[in-house]
């Protein structure tokens, strides 16, 4: 009786042995599978009648959309949550039988209605202004003197913004493409009357890329619009080159400390989010974002705000402070600053002349990114205490 329970406890031990591996294995199998199975997906090209796929566009940091090249210079962008555009060249047409969800957008492109800000830059950066006829910001609100000379010159006129474009002016020139932020999902009905004039909508998601370059990386999708990929790969290359530059310096981590944030009107700090790619920006140049416990971006929101004396106790011991002057105007001078709170007096790093004003230009030239990470590892680097100006900074004495 005893040998026989011995006998049955090892072979009850032996087979959840067996389904143990046996369902490790299944495990693994599937996981590998389901992993194969994304990727002979993720390469699937679309399948367009009377087009043959050619290749792809290699990326290097941006997440949010792709482009696939076809014969005869078809080519088909894919913007994430926003759809499909299939490019069609000068002198060709849109393929017959093309699925209803791919937009199709005509080249040339002589007459875009650009209200998404943030592209300006981006176009500017493959020299392709010329190409928007209608903006969706007045001549003041633009940085970007490209931008703001062509709107003098009248070569550029303003369309109305966003919720309140001018359609009558916009059918009058001729307009082949309205370019437009996510803003436009809270007035959807905008959207919808430009397309039933026959206007294609594209929605821009450059600032949901949680990497600083990928943002940069949009403007090859608009190269694509223009036929000026070739452009756009040097000027990128320009960016990633100086990325790489403060990546494998011998200081590339500092270990410095660096709080960005502006107070607004009602005297509470706005600050970035954790992951944010402002936040990331500053890690790349080797610097610790503080506040360090402002949670991860949820894109939706990038900022949060809070009262100055919760900013104080998790900022004060700051290394480096750098202003964010783009919402209320650029600062000159620490006294401007203490003006707007006399608790900054007790920082650190006001303490000790280490504190930086952003540009009103920082968020418009897009394409510069890369420029910023170098500006803000040189603050964090150097020993020159006479350095006081820099592409995208300025000192507060």
């Amino acid at each position: 009786m005893k040998m026989k329970n011995i006998i049955k406890k090892q072979q009850k031990t032996i087979f959840i042995g067996f389904m143990s591996v046996a369902l490790f294995i299944i495990c693994i199998c599937t996981v590998c599978t389901a992993y194969a199975a994304d990727k002979d997906n993720a390469k699937t090209p679309v399948d367009i009648p009377g087009l043959t796929y050619d290749h792809s566009m290699e990326l290097s940091y941006a997440e949010e959309f792709s482009v696939d090249y076809y014969n005869d210079g078809y080519a088909l962008i894919t913007i994430d949550q926003e759809g499909q555009f299939l490019v069609v060249p000068e002198g060709k047409k849109a393929p017959k039988g093309l699925e209803k969800d791919i937009t199709v957008i005509q080249q040339p492109l002589n007459n875009i209605y650009l209200v998404a800000t943030s592209a300006m830059d981006l176009f500017r950066a493959i020299d392709g202004i010329d190409s928007i006829r209608l903006s969706g910001t007045q001549e003041n609100g633009w940085y970007i003197q490209e931008a703001k000379d062509a709107m003098e010159s009248g070569k550029m006129i303003y369309a109305g913004k966003y919720n309140a474009p001018d359609y009558e002016l916009i059918l009058d020139e001729g307009c082949g493409l309205a370019i437009e932020s996510t803003m436009i999902h809270h007035n959807p009905e905008v959207e919808e009357k430009l397309e039933q004039f026959g206007i294609p909508v594209m929605v821009e998601r450059s600032s949901y890329e949680s990497h600083p370059l990928g943002r940069t990386e949009w403007m090859k999708l608009y190269a694509v619009l223009l036929g000026k990929e070739d452009v756009a790969e040097k000027a990128f290359k320009e960016q990633t080159d100086k990325l790489d530059k403060v990546l494998t310096s011998d200081d590339k981590d500092t270990g410095k400390t660096v709080a960005f944030f502006y107070i607004n009107s009602t005297g509470a700090v706005n600050v970035r989010k954790n992951g944010d790619y402002v936040s990331n920006m500053i890690e790349l140049a080797g610097g610790k974002y503080v506040p360090e416990d402002t949670g991860e971006s949820d894109n939706a929101l990038s900022t949060m705000n809070m009262q100055m004396e919760e900013f104080y106790a998790k900022a004060k011991d700051a290394d480096y402070i750098i202003y964010n002057s783009t919402i209320d105007g650029e600062l000159s001078s620490i006294d401007e600053l203490l003006a707007k709170s006399n608790l900054l007096a007790d920082f650190k790093a006001v303490k000790d002349g280490n504190v930086w004003c952003t540009g009103k230009n920082l968020f418009q030239e897009t394409t510069e990114l890369g420029t910023m990470i170098e500006d803000i590892h040189t603050i964090l680097t150097t020993d020159d205490d006479s350095l006081d100006e820099l592409a995208y900074m300025h000192k507060l004495k």
